[in-house]
C-alpha cells in the first residue's frame, strides 16, 4: 500500500462534525473528485445532514450504527473517528473487527492502554493513524477531517495537487504549518501524515517513510519530529541499511529543553525525554550520522527543503508541473429551509424514494408506496396485505363518531369535500382514534417493564385509569367482535413470534373475568399486533421514533378518510339542508340545579 489514498477513496465520518466534514467535501470540489464522505454515524439522530458540494447542496445519510453504514456503504474503507477520548475505543475496536484499512482517531487524551490495545488487535492491512491527530491527506485526491487547515491554507499549501515529497511528522498543527512550508520552498507534497503526538501512537514515523519508499511519485522525504521516544533511530537504521533510499529532510523538535534547569513536559503526551537517548540533540545528531538533511535549527528547516529539491531538479529527478486552475468556493451558499428525504420531482423521473413511481404504477398495488413514503423502507407482503387488512377495519365505524359527524355537518352546511373531510379528521385524537397509539404504548411499555399481565391491570386499578385497548359497548367474550377475529386469524396463521400480542391476550383473560364486555378490541388488536408484525421490518431510525412520529393516527386517518369522505358523498347526493340540532336535545340552564 505504497499510498494511503485515491481520488476513489470514501470514507465513514464517526460523529457529527459538520465543519470537518464541510471542510472533506470543499477539498473534494477544488481537486475535481466526487464527494469522499459516502455516510455519517450519529447513534444520537438519524436526521441527514445538509452539506455542501461546490455550490450545490445535498443529504448525507446518517446512521445511528458503524455496522447500518458498513452494511449500505461496504466499499467506503476509511473510519474517520471523532468520538470523544471516552468513547473512541469502543469505534476503533468495532472498525478493526470490520475489517475497515484505515481507521483516523482524533480525540486526544485517549488512555494508552486502550492504543496498545488497538494494535495488538489490529490486521495486518490495517493501518491507525492517531489518537490526537489531526489525520492525513493524499494531495489532490482525500483528506482525513481538517488535516491541510482551512480551504485558504490548504490552496496555498497546494495540497489539491501532488507535488514531490512525502511528509510524515507528529504534530498535526505543525504538519498543517509543514504542508506550507513544502509548498514554498518545494513543490508541494505527495502525502502527509500527523501519526498524533501519543506515546504509543497507532503507526509509526518508519512505516510510513517506508511507504513513501514504494511510491514513485514521491522523490524525496521531510520528517518532523520532537522529544521523546526513540523511533529515529529506527530511522536511521533504515538510512544505513538501504531500506530509505531517497534523500530524507529531518528535524527533531524539542532542543530548547535543554535550556531548561529540570525536565519538561511539553504540549503532547509523548514529548518528554525520558533518556539522554530521547533528547531532541541526541536524535537530530543521530539522523544526521545516518545521512538525513537535518539543518542546525528549525528556522534553517525551509532552506534545507529548498535545496535537496533543487538538487533534485537539477538532475531531472523532478520536473516543473503546470499549476491546475482551482475552482473558488461559493461564498454565498445558504442552506434550504425545507428537505424531502422520500420522492422527488426533480428529475426526469418523478420517484418515491429512489424507485420510479412509474414502476409502483406498473405494479398496480398502493400498499408498497405507503411503505416507501411513510418508513423509506419495503415490507414483506404479509406485512403489506396485514396493513390492508386494517384500513378496511378502520374505514368507517357509522355516522354517529365524532369525525364522522363532523364531516356531515359541514357537507350540509354546503362546504366542499376537502373542507369536510378536514373537518373530521380534525377530531382524529386522544379520545377519537387515538385509541391505538395509546393502547400500543401501554402495552408495549408494560411489556418492556417486565410487568406480568396481572401486574400491568393491577397498576393501572391503583393509578384509576382503564387499560386502551380494553373494552367494547357490546361485543363481549361470548359475542366477540368479527373483525378483530378476522385480524388475530390472519396474524396467528403468517407469524409465529408474536410476544406483545399473546401478553394482550393474556391481560384479556384477566379483564374478561372481571366483566365480559372487557375484551381486546379492534383498536387494541391493530396496536399489539402492528408493534410485533411491522415494527420489525423498519429501519433502525424508524423504530426509535416510532411512537413519537404517529404513525398508529396516521394510519387510523388514512383508513376513516376513506369513510370520511363516504359520509360527505352521502350528504351531497342526498342534498342535505343545513343541519341544526334539535333544542329538545339540548339541555340548557346556568349551572345551578332547578326544579321542574
Amino acid at each position: 500500500m505504497s499510498t494511503l489514498f485515491t481520488d476513489q477513496t470514501t470514507a465513514i465520518v464517526y460523529g457529527r462534525k459538520s465543519v470537518s466534514i464541510q471542510r472533506m467535501l470543499d477539498f473534494d470540489y477544488i481537486c475535481g473528485r466526487r464527494p469522499s464522505v459516502a455516510g455519517v454515524v450519529d447513534p444520537n439522530s438519524g436526521v441527514p445532514e445538509k452539506v455542501f458540494y461546490g455550490k450545490d447542496e445535498f443529504l448525507l445519510p446518517v446512521f445511528r450504527s458503524l455496522q447500518d453504514a458498513q452494511e449500505k456503504y461496504n466499499d467506503a474503507d476509511v473510519i474517520v473517528n471523532f468520538a470523544s477520548l471516552r468513547s473512541a475505543g469502543a469505534v476503533v475496536k468495532e472498525a478493526i473487527e470490520r475489517k475497515y484499512r484505515i481507521i483516523a482517531t482524533i480525540a486526544e487524551g485517549v488512555p494508552e492502554r486502550d492504543v496498545r490495545g488497538w494494535i495488538s488487535l489490529c490486521h495486518h492491512d490495517t493501518i491507525l493513524i492517531g489518537p490526537a491527530t489531526v489525520g492525513a491527506l493524499t494531495a489532490g485526491a482525500f483528506r482525513i477531517g481538517d488535516a491541510g487547515g482551512s480551504t485558504e491554507h490548504f490552496i496555498e499549501s497546494k495540497l489539491h495537487r501532488k507535488g514531490s515529497v512525502g511528509y510524515v511528522g507528529k504534530s498535526g498543527g505543525m504538519s498543517n504549518e509543514m504542508y506550507r512550508t513544502i509548498a514554498k520552498h518545494a513543490d508541494g507534497i505527495v502525502e502527509g501524515v500527523a501519526i498524533g503526538g501519543d506515546r504509543y501512537p497507532g503507526s509509526h514515523l518508519l512505516e510510513h517513510l517506508l511507504r513513501f519508499e514504494h511510491n514513485p511519485d514521491v522523490k524525496f522525504h521531510v520528517v518532523l519530529s520532537e522529544i521523546g521516544g526513540r523511533e529515529e533511530e529506527e530511522i536511521a537504521g533504515a538510512l544505513k541499511d538501504g531500506r530509505i533510499k531517497k534523500p530524507l529532510v529531518a528535524w527533531v523538535s524539542g532542543t530548547s529543553a535543554a535550556h531548561f534547569p529540570k525536565d519538561v513536559q511539553f504540549g503532547h503526551a509523548g514529548a518528554f525525554a525520558a533518556s539522554i537517548a530521547e533528547t531532541a540533540e541526541v536524535k537530530n545528531m543521530i539522523l544526521k550520522g545516518a545521512g538525513a538533511y537535518v539543518p542546525s535549527s528549525f528556522e534553517e528547516l525551509p532552506e534545507t527543503i529548498e535545496n535537496v529539491y533543487r538538487m533534485l531538479k537539477s538532475k531531472g529527478n523532478i520536473t516543473r508541473m503546470a499549476e491546475p486552475i482551482v475552482p473558488n468556493i461559493p461564498t454565498d451558499r445558504r442552506h434550504t429551509h425545507f428537505q424531502c428525504t422520500i420522492s422527488s420531482d426533480n428529475g426526469e423521473e418523478s420517484t418515491y424514494g429512489d424507485r420510479p413511481i412509474a414502476e409502483y404504477i406498473t405494479d398496480g398495488t398502493l400498499l408498497p408506496v405507503l411503505a416507501k413514503l411513510w418508513w423509506k423502507t419495503d415490507l414483506s407482503p404479509r406485512t403489506l396485505k396485514y396493513l390492508e387488512m386494517i384500513l378496511c377495519a378502520v374505514a368507517d365505524h357509522g355516522p354517529a363518531v365524532a369525525g364522522a359527524h363532523n364531516a356531515i355537518v359541514a357537507a350540509s352546511a354546503g362546504k366542499d369535500a376537502i373542507d369536510a373531510l378536514c373537518s373530521g379528521l380534525l377530531t382524529i385524537g386522544p379520545r377519537f382514534g387515538g385509541a391505538v397509539d395509546s393502547a400500543a404504548r401501554a402495552f408495549y411499555d408494560a411489556q418492556s417493564r417486565g410487568l406480568s399481565p396481572n401486574d400491568f391491570v393491577s397498576e393501572m386499578k391503583e393509578k384509576g385509569e382503564r387499560i386502551p385497548g380494553i373494552g367494547h359497548k357490546v361485543k363481549t367474550v361470548h359475542h366477540p367482535d368479527t373483525r378483530v377475529t378476522a385480524l388475530l386469524d390472519f396474524v396467528k396463521k403468517q407469524w409465529e413470534d408474536l410476544p406483545l400480542t399473546n401478553y394482550a391476550l393474556d391481560v384479556e383473560k384477566i379483564t374478561t373475568s372481571k366483566k365480559p364486555n372487557l375484551i381486546l378490541n379492534v383498536d387494541g388488536v391493530i396496536a399489539v399486533t402492528l408493534i410485533d408484525v411491522l415494527l420489525p421490518e423498519l429501519p433502525e431510525d424508524v423504530r426509535e421514533g416510532f411512537f413519537d412520529v404517529g404513525y398508529l393516527n396516521g394510519l387510523f386517518a388514512l383508513g376513516r378518510s376513506i369513510g370520511l369522505l363516504g359520509h360527505v358523498f352521502d350528504q351531497k347526493r342526498l342534498k342535505s339542508p343545513l343541519y341544526r340540532h334539535p333544542t329538545e336535545d339540548i339541555l340548557y340552564g346556568d349551572g345551578r340545579f332547578l326544579l321542574p
